[in-house]
């Protein structure tokens, strides 16, 4: 992907969470409010989620790159504001739209929380061309030779020991995956995540076969 027209993508991605932060009225008292507001700083009724990215719901930077504390201390103090018995006395609609909130950040941390649901979430923001979803393996031989490869011993390991070297490979597979997805991202290369997500989903499959190809074998 040319370098210029890759950094104008990131920079739209970056600019949908910065303009997420403007104003508007409450639905309860008519009140100014900001739009990512859990609540009226006016009449402190629970406001509706609006139109947000996940990132600027849990308010952490646009990026693969997150910090699991952060992200976890924002997660969780969000939550502890919605929960449930904090509004079992409020009117019907509040309990529907804390509901509505809550649901709306569970989704948001569960997709920023996994990297490689996040490398997809950024690619969708930033990326129109890329199709993380594993059509980059059937157009990329040297992925799907690998693939290929790693099942056939998958198949044909017999032993525990075979099928605990093949799943020390696929976590250590995972671990520089993941990292060439953080360079990948940090060098506005989505062409190049792209194909490192669609990599790392067919690790993480082999690491599940390989576990459950052991758990066959113990049962034997």
């Amino acid at each position: 992907m040319d370098g210029s027209k890759s950094r104008e993508k990131v920079l739209s991605v970056r600019t949908v969470t910065a303009g997420d932060g403007g104003v508007g009225g409450c639905w309860s008292c008519h009140g100014p409010v900001a739009r990512l507001a859990l609540f009226c700083g006016t009449c402190a009724a629970v406001q509706p989620p609006g139109q947000a990215d996940h990132f600027a719901r849990l308010g952490v930077d646009v990026g693969f790159d997150i910090d699991p504390g952060s992200l976890d201390r924002s997660y969780f103090e969000r939550q502890r504001q919605l929960h449930p018995d904090r509004f079992a006395t409020r009117t019907a609609r509040e309990r529907a739209l804390s509901q509505s909130q809550a649901t709306s950040i569970n989704e948001a941390y569960e997709t920023l929380k996994d990297p490689l649901r996040r490398a997809d979430y950024l690619l969708h923001l930033g990326f129109s061309g890329a199709t993380p979803e594993g059509c980059h393996l059937v157009n990329d031989m040297e992925l799907l030779t690998e693939a290929m490869e790693l099942r056939e011993a998958l198949a044909e390991a017999g032993t525990p020991a075979e099928i605990a070297a093949l799943t020390r490979r696929a976590a250590d597979d995972i671990d520089r995956c993941t990292n060439d997805l953080s360079r990948a991202f940090a060098a506005d290369d989505f062409e190049s995540a792209a194909r490192l997500a669609t990599r790392l989903k067919y690790l993480r499959k082999l690491a599940d076969d390989c576990r459950a190809r052991r758990l066959q074998l113990a049962s034997h």
